[in-house]
């Protein structure tokens, strides 16, 4: 389900508890373009477990084969690297 965000505004946070008992989950439209997804706090929770375990076995998977170091200056150079792309 797609909202806008003036109805957002308009009706707040209540018009998420009416759509969610519809739909599993509620897309808030910005200027025409999808922002935003609202979705029930116990989906989030699934979602974010799901998200730390895949995590969890791409690092072993890198430590398996072997792609990781323990050279702090590299580690730090890297991240130095990296905020002076932004």
């Amino acid at each position: 389900m797609t909202v806008t965000a003036s109805e957002v505004k308009q009706k707040g946070v209540s018009l998420f508890e009416k759509l969610l008992d519809g739909f599993s989950e509620v897309v808030i439209n910005v200027r025409g373009k999808d922002k935003y997804c609202v979705i029930p706090f116990e989906e989030y929770e699934e979602f974010r477990a799901y998200k730390l375990e895949k995590a969890h076995k791409e690092v072993m998977e890198d430590i398996e084969a072997g792609r990781y170091h323990s050279d702090l200056q590299r580690h730090f150079d890297a991240i130095e690297e990296a905020i002076e792309g932004d």
